[in-house]
């Protein structure tokens, strides 16, 4: 019996042990799976660190607030101060035009489309102070002197320019915009500035996190979203920048690529790889090399290709802000001791109280380097919880961060500014998206009254041809034009208008309802245009047709490529210069009817009919569904004249080198008028050859000189409009031309 009581205990001691080691593999494996489970969350908070500058665990410990406003070395928000602002002062003269402001803002009769009507322009004289106050704006930037006051001149100045005229509009302007602004909020005065020298307590002190985590948000959304606009499948399928691939920048792909297959490979797709990741490339320290190349690369040939002004350069420059805060003062020290001498000192920065400190770090600061007392009294003072400044100030970043996430994808509210793409061509970051071609402007008005009817010029009252494409600006267009025609004695004016665009690569279409008066058509920022014809998106897949089409021509015949809505018409003229035009049915049924005897054709598709050279025809879509059809011309006066030229060319150099039959014998063989046009046609000739055979250092010289010119006549014309504010306007000299 003892020994069954000894065997069970036994037992009971295995299934104890059992259990115990049972419990203890089971410890083991969630002590690993935790383990594994932490590693997991560490790699995934450093990734997060050197993507943002913080992790979770910051905000969870510090706050958004201490995290915002952690301290953060000047040295790399002082050195893109000094480059932005020398690109905006230059940018001042060009692309803003203070160059051309007499012009631009001079005729009190132009058309104006700003993007509230209450903005209107001031009297030219008072439009160039207000260009000089830019400019002091942009140099007091760039210097640090004054830097609150200098700033919010430039910025104030350029959002009124900017908003005064929505034709200028562009992404990078809008940028620039944004750029500047976020200059006024930052404390980009702290290091390398005059600002420095007059206020001690800000030379070489310490800003905080927001100004480069906004600086550095902002470049990365424009990348971004420029990279998800082009996601669009007209871009993925090449047809956004079709020709782009023809530019002379493109020549090293060429060589082991064809041209369709360049503006395929690498102008949609390339752009699109480009777009989307390089942000994240310009994040990490060891792709950061990559994204450097590639953005150089980037933006250098945007700069040949694109008349952009400093935009390529800027984007070249914020680079460098994903680079470490401290990069420039660590690039300083490595430069030899007589190689500052103009530069900044190298001493650690400063305690700043727009930072918050952590506790380790409040003691009070001692700058052992200086000798003023009250500069260490007030540099000393290290905030260490959040003053209102920090919590308004984190506030407004973080409410500029919602809007400018939300604002590329805003258009569901903004209707009226829609049109075949959405929104303004701005703030949607949507770059070289789409390529448009205008083909035909008609404008018809009609007297309310009397109903008599005419015809304008499209360019009447107005520099510019964007408002055709913009439902708002198509509003502000007609409702000036009806003002000058109520001058000119129209009553009641009616003004109907006729637009025809092609969207990449598509067939030329009407964007908006020619049987509509838009004087009296109604118009919303929040309601869709209700006078906007829809894009016939079915028939994009025509596309490679059209294509194919028009590279089985000849070199002499040109084709124009038309679709057109059921019950409504063009009406065109052919010159007489094209003696050989026909039109082609591709889909659908239309009616031409030739002016001049009042006959009516009907073409189906694949017929085709000649039409005469120097009359009007109407061509009517009469089937269910829209019409398609190309126009096929040849421009046999052009030829002829072409080889008329050529003939006088070869005419002129045998008669040189034989030295008979000089300029007397040519002239009494040539018509004189007809002569004229040749030698004038040989003179664009000959220059466009200069102009191709320039060397580089030719090209320099020439594009440094216009923009000497450009920057001497904005001065120049500056002066006299503070000596006509002065002393008031002065009488010119006869004989004297000024600029």
């Amino acid at each position: 019996m003892a020994a069954g009581m000894k065997g069970s205990k036994m037992r009971r001691r295995k299934v104890h042990e059992g259990e115990e080691k049972e419990e203890v593999e089971k410890k083991e494996t969630n002590d690993n799976k935790q383990t594994t489970e932490d590693d997991t969350k560490i790699h995934e908070t450093r990734i997060m660190k050197k993507l943002f500058g913080f992790d979770f665990q910051d905000i969870q410990e510090k706050g958004i607030v201490k995290l915002m406003n952690e301290p953060r070395d000047p040295s790399l928000l002082g050195l893109m101060r000094v480059v932005f602002g020398i690109l905006m002062v230059l940018d001042t003269f060009f692309e803003r035009g203070f160059f051309v402001a007499d012009y631009r803002w001079g005729d009190v009769y132009e058309c104006r489309f700003p993007l509230f009507d209450f903005l209107q322009p001031l009297p030219v004289d008072w439009m160039y102070v207000l260009y000089l106050f830019m400019l002091l704006g942009g140099i007091g930037m760039l210097l640090g002197l004054f830097y609150k006051v200098s700033v919010f001149m430039f910025v104030a100045v350029y959002w009124y320019i900017f908003l005064l005229d929505k034709t200028s509009w562009n992404n990078h302007s809008y940028l620039f915009g944004l750029l500047s602004f976020q200059m006024l909020l930052f404390d980009a005065n702290h290091y390398f500035s005059l600002d420095g020298l007059l206020k001690p307590q800000i030379r070489n002190s310490h800003v905080p996190l927001w100004n480069y985590a906004l600086l550095r948000f902002q470049i990365f959304l424009v990348y971004f979203i420029a990279g998800l606009k082009k996601l669009d499948m007209d871009w993925m399928a090449g047809y956004s920048m079709e020709y782009l691939s023809a530019h002379w920048v493109f020549k090293p792909f060429r060589i082991f690529l064809t041209i369709k297959q360049t503006s395929f490979y690498i102008v949609h797709l390339g752009g699109l790889t480009y777009d989307l990741f390089v942000g994240y490339l310009l994040f990490f320290d060891k792709t950061r090399p990559l994204g450097f190349v590639l953005s150089f690369m980037f933006h250098g040939m945007n700069s040949f290709m694109f008349s952009i002004g400093m935009f390529p350069f800027a984007m070249m420059a914020t680079l460098f802000v994903f680079c470490y805060a401290d990069s420039p003062r660590k690039l300083l020290r490595k430069l030899p001791t007589k190689a500052r001498f103009l530069l900044p000192k190298l001493d650690p920065p400063q305690p700043s109280n727009h930072c918050i400190y952590d506790n380790h770090e409040s003691e009070t600061f001692k700058d052992t380097n200086t000798e003023d007392d009250k500069y260490n009294k007030a540099a000393g003072q290290k905030p260490k919880k959040a003053r209102p400044r920090h919590i308004i100030l984190t506030i407004v970043v973080l409410i500029y961060a919602v809007i400018q996430m939300f604002l590329p994808y805003s258009h569901f509210l903004t209707k009226g500014f829609n049109n075949w793409t959405n929104g303004l061509y701005g703030y949607s970051w949507d770059m070289m998206v789409h390529s448009w071609n205008t083909q035909h402007i008609k404008i018809t008005y009609v007297d309310g009254e009397t109903g008599d009817m005419g015809f304008l010029n499209p360019g009447v009252w107005t520099t510019s041809k964007r408002w055709a494409s913009h439902g708002d600006m198509l509003k502000q267009y007609s409702s000036c034009i009806a003002q000058h025609l109520i001058d000119y004695n129209i009553s009641d004016p009616q003004l109907y208008f006729d637009v025809w665009y092609s969207m990449n690569q598509r067939f030329q279409q009407r964007i908006w309802d020619p049987k509509v008066d838009i004087v009296k058509a109604d118009w919303s920022p929040f309601k869709s245009v209700p006078f906007l014809l829809p894009l016939l998106v079915e028939l994009s897949p025509w596309r490679t047709k059209l294509d194919e089409i028009e590279h089985s021509l000849d070199r002499d015949t040109d084709v124009v490529f038309v679709a057109d809505f059921p019950g409504l018409f063009l009406e065109n003229f052919v010159s007489e210069d094209l003696q050989n035009t026909s039109v082609q049915v591709l889909q659908g049924q239309i009616v031409v009817n030739i002016e001049s005897n009042n006959t009516n054709t009907t073409l189906s598709e694949g017929e085709k009919m000649q039409l005469p050279a120097g009359e009007y025809h109407t061509i009517h879509t009469v089937s269910d569904n829209p019409s398609c059809y190309m126009y096929l011309y040849v421009n046999t006066t052009e030829i002829e004249f072409a080889k008329k030229v050529v003939e006088y060319k070869n005419r002129t150099s045998a008669s040189l080198e034989s030295e008979i039959g000089g300029e007397e014998t040519m002239s009494a063989s040539t018509d004189p008028e007809l002569e004229a046009k040749i030698k004038h046609r040989l003179a664009q000739m000959e220059e466009a050859e200069k102009r191709h055979n320039k060397t580089t250092l030719e090209n320099i010289h020439d594009s440094l000189s216009k923009k000497y010119q450009q920057i001497h006549r904005s001065l120049f014309r500056t002066g006299e409009a503070l000596r006509n504010l002065i002393f008031g306007p002065q009488p010119m000299r006869a004989g004297v031309t000024l600029g």
